[in-house]
This record gives C-alpha cells, sequence and structure tokens, in this order.
C-alpha cells in the first residue's frame, strides 16, 4: 500500500446518481457509520437546505426501549431542525427467527411501506435503513421485494442498509458492501484501561463511524445535562473542503463549548517513502495537541482520525501513544481511525476493534465520490 494519505475534499468533483450502501458484520460501527453519513450530509444541508434531507428508518427497535444511538439522533435533530427525519418500527426486545410473531411481520412491512413513500416523495437525498439486515434475514419482509423496490430508487437517492446477516440478494443489488468483522484483544484488561475503540481496515465506515461516535457523546452530555466535551482531532487532513468541517461548526454553534476541532497534515497525499520534513512537523503537532487533551481529563470522549496511517508512514512513534493511553482518565473515552498495514501495539489497548473489510466499493468502479455521503 503505498497510498495511504488522505486526499483534499478540494479535488473531488462529486457525483450526482446516487448509491446503494450495505454495512454488516459482527463488529461494532454499522449504525454508527450511518450516522456518520447522515452527520456529513445535513452538515452540507445547513449551506444548501435543498442539498440534503435525511429519513432515518429504524427497523426492531421499539419505542419501548432507549438505544445507543437514541443521543446521537437526539443531538442531530436539535442541531439540524427540519432537515432529519426519523421512524422506528418493530418490538421492543431481541428475538430470533424462531419467535417471530405476525406483529413482528406487520411491523416490518409498515416501515418498508414508509420507505417506499419516503423514495416515491423526492422529499429526501439520504435514506438510512438501519437494521434492515437482520429483518430481512429473519424473513419479515420478502427480500424479493425489497431488492425490487430498491432497484427502482430515484437516481439522485443514496440508500444506507445496515444491521447482520445482509442477504446475498441484496449484497447483489448493492454498490458498497462494508463487513464490520471484530477483533479481540483478550490482555486489554490486564493493562488496566478502558474506553479504547478502533476502526481500521479497507473498507467504508472508519471515519464516518467516528463521527457518529461523537454525536452520541454530544447527546449523551445533553440528556444527562453534563458537559460532555468532544475533541475531534484529524491527522493527514490538511487544506479545507471537507463537509464534515460544516458539520462540526454547526454542532458548535448549537452546543457552545461542547465541539472542538484540531487538523493537522499537508494538503496532499503522502506517499510512504516520500515523507517530508513538514509531514513529521505536522504529525508531531497534532500528537502534542492529542496528548495534552487526553491528559487533561477535559474531555469525555476524544476521536484521533487517522492516526493509524500516520503511525504505520513512521510519522509518529508508537510508545508515547500507547504511554498516553495507559495514563488517560477512566471516564475519557478514545475512539482512534485508519487504516495501517502493521497494526501497532496500543491496537492490544483496545476494548472494541473493529476492521471494515471491504467487499465492494462503487469507486472501484470508476464511480465519484460524493460530498457530503464519502467526504
Amino acid at each position: 500500500m503505498a497510498e495511504i494519505g488522505i486526499k483534499t475534499a478540494q479535488v473531488r468533483a462529486g457525483r450526482a446518481v446516487g448509491q446503494i450502501h450495505v454495512y454488516d458484520g459482527l463488529g461494532k460501527g454499522k449504525s454508527q457509520a450511518a450516522l456518520g453519513v447522515v452527520l456529513r450530509s445535513l452538515g452540507l444541508g445547513m449551506a444548501d437546505p435543498q442539498a440534503a434531507r435525511v429519513l432515518l428508518l429504524q427497523f426492531l427497535k421499539g419505542s419501548e426501549r432507549d438505544y445507543a444511538e437514541d443521543a446521537a439522533i437526539a443531538a442531530l435533530r436539535k442541531g439540524f431542525p427540519h432537515l432529519i427525519d426519523q421512524v422506528r418500527t418493530g418490538r421492543a426486545e431481541f428475538f430470533d427467527a424462531e419467535h417471530t410473531t405476525p406483529f413482528d411481520r406487520q411491523e416490518a412491512q409498515r416501515g418498508w411501506d414508509v420507505a417506499k413513500g419516503a423514495m416515491a416523495s423526492g422529499l429526501y437525498s439520504v435514506v438510512v435503513l438501519d437494521e434492515i439486515n437482520p429483518v430481512l434475514d429473519l424473513r419479515l419482509l420478502p427480500t424479493e421485494q425489497v431488492v425490487r423496490d430498491l432497484k427502482h430508487k430515484p437516481a439522485y437517492l443514496e440508500v444506507i442498509c445496515t444491521g447482520r446477516g445482509a442477504p446475498p440478494e441484496l449484497v447483489d443489488i448493492a454498490n458498497l458492501h462494508s463487513e464490520m468483522r471484530p477483533h479481540e484483544h483478550p490482555n486489554a484488561a490486564l493493562y488496566g484501561v478502558s474506553g479504547i475503540e478502533i476502526y481500521t481496515g479497507a473498507g467504508k465506515g472508519k471515519s464516518t463511524s467516528a463521527l457518529g461516535r461523537s454525536l452520541k457523546a454530544i447527546g449523551t452530555g445533553i440528556s444527562r445535562d453534563l458537559s460532555h466535551r468532544v475533541l475531534i482531532m484529524q491527522w493527514l487532513k490538511g487544506g479545507t473542503g471537507y463537509t464534515e468541517d460544516a458539520a462540526i461548526a454547526a454542532l458548535q454553534r448549537g452546543y457552545p463549548h461542547v465541539v472542538d476541532h484540531q487538523r493537522c497534515g499537508r494538503d496532499a497525499i503522502v506517499w510512504r517513502g516520500q515523507q517530508q520534513e513538514i509531514d513529521y512537523i505536522e504529525a508531531e503537532r497534532g500528537w502534542e495537541i492529542a496528548q495534552a487533551a487526553i491528559a487533561s481529563g477535559l474531555y469525555k470522549t476524544i476521536i484521533l482520525d487517522e492516526l493509524n496511517p500516520t503511525v504505520d508512514l513512521d510519522l509518529l512513534p508508537v510508545e508515547p501513544i500507547c504511554q498516553a493511553l495507559l495514563r488517560k482518565p477512566k471516564d475519557t473515552e478514545v475512539i482512534i481511525t485508519g487504516r495501517c498495514l502493521h497494526p501497532p501495539a496500543y491496537f492490544d489497548l483496545a476494548s472494541v476493534h473493529s476492521e471494515m473489510v471491504c467487499h465492494k466499493h462503487y469507486a472501484e468502479h470508476g464511480v465519484d465520490l460524493k460530498r457530503g455521503v464519502d467526504f
């Protein structure tokens, strides 16, 4: 892997045709990735309300229970009024294929009727079908019906399908298929540290999962009337033009003194074997900020976006990172993202490690990336 850096958004033309995304697998990050795409899309919509309106349709998530992403969705709806709609369907308890009921099938069909209406309405630029994959796996909806309807979606519409057990028929029509594969680090508990999450791999969903995770942190703090501060530190992302900037700025306006955002790096790809002195300087500058933030206890959630490739390119040494993570306050959660060829030593400290495995990506077929969805 020679090209491991992150190209600035300014050079990307974008695309007009919407794609079908499938996030599945046993690892963490599926719904978070969907929320990250929502955040990016809504950030774009703050500048142009016609550009992004989102429907978040959640299957198998009855209203009687609280879910991990509820706080994130509440933060989104408060920060982006009139740009996001949410619909829930299903029972509020876990069940398997042997314990489905007529009510479960009715609720699944009700949800799919909402989805079809949303796709036909022309009101939305993004429709998230959260947990549609297990709905199909449980046979609560006919897969052929869902596949047929998705094939006839409006050309511009982005559709994001999440959950374990995506059926082959859905994967076949998907333009992107990213599997979240879990990795266990049994020695993590021996180090006496918790609250470290790592999202890596060649598939899509790493930074978007981190964005979704930051939303959850903000929403959790708001729901508990706490000052749950978040730092988003990004490496290898110099320059301007990233749509998460607009989203983060909007969150900062909506929630003053909650979100801090720092970026370092050149406005160019960093090639392995062709690192420049400025790359080392910028990487170290970013780490000094991150290290101070981790030690301070001021932040409850710290996103270290693209730290993995920064270390993999030898722009930062591993040992100071390990020591900082070992000494972090217990109530500070650290989320680390980015692909890498050689997993660094701090991976052994992770309580959550989800590898995004790329099975299919539309970029491999010459399809342009889209502002607000891919970057």
